[in-house]
């Protein structure tokens, strides 16, 4: 019972134990990832981008264009926040955001959770990356709570918004470069009513196998601290046992 109470503790301090690493540099949100679906690959001569923005040139309720991206989990998390990375000329304020089930060809399947964030909880950031004449941003959004999902598939979007700006955004295609996690390759929708797409395969687009879109998270404490707060949880677990 004692080794129970102990990993239930840490699961209530730290919460699941599905952390997988860091997926972009923006250290405003101290969030882990655990899912990554990669980098754009500068040397990748199938790169590409779609559709992925709210603005004066695509727009619409609650977007104009977004991209959906799959990740597979096998046991629950605790998710905080999304991002995608976009070959960009915007200077959006929000970010709108979806998670959802059960997405297939024409079908949205089933709509989990979704919002629009601002100020501190989201980031526009430039990655250092550029191609086709954009520079590509991180935009990121970040939950108030906590969004727990138990194992399955999930699709999700991030849509960078700005109503009043004249330029584009694009989701950024990648061929795995860095990513973390674990994607059904193949499986991504765009769903635009601006474009007359309703939840198509991205394949259908053009070569879209996986967007550069991530899940993000509390981070998991690295070896070391887990040895230091178990030392630090048995010492104070003696005290207590004498109590008892």
């Amino acid at each position: 019972m004692r080794k129970l109470a102990l990993l239930s503790l840490f699961t209530l301090l730290f919460g699941t134990l599905g952390y997988g690493g860091t997926c972009f540099s923006a250290s405003t949100f101290h969030l882990g990832c655990i899912f990554y679906g990669g980098d754009l690959d500068l040397n990748d001569p199938n790169a590409n981008a779609l559709a992925n923005e709210n603005d004066a040139i695509v727009g619409g309720n609650p977007y104009g264009a977004a991209t959906y991206q799959n990740f597979v989990i096998n046991q629950q998390v605790g998710v905080k926040g999304l991002f995608t990375n976009n070959l960009s000329t915007l200077t959006p304020s929000s970010g709108y955001w979806e998670i959802r089930s059960g997405v297939s060809e024409g079908n949205g399947g089933s709509l989990i959770a979704s919002g629009t964030e601002s100020g501190a909880n989201f980031l526009h950031t430039a990655t250092g990356r550029s191609m086709f004449g954009y520079t590509e941003y991180t935009d990121a959004v970040r939950f108030t709570n906590q969004l727990f999902l138990s194992n399955g598939t999930y699709w999700f979007a991030v849509v960078p918004v700005c109503t009043t700006c004249d330029g584009r955004s694009f989701n950024s295609n990648t061929d795995g470069l860095n990513g973390i996690g674990t994607t059904m390759s193949g499986q991504q929708y765009f769903n635009s009513p601006f474009f007359n797409a309703d939840f198509t395969n991205a394949n259908n687009e053009g070569t879209f196998n996986v967007f550069s879109s991530g899940v993000l998270t509390f981070p998991f404490p690295e070896p070391s601290s887990i040895i230091l707060l178990s030392s630090g949880l048995l010492a104070a677990a003696g005290p207590v046992r004498r109590r008892l």
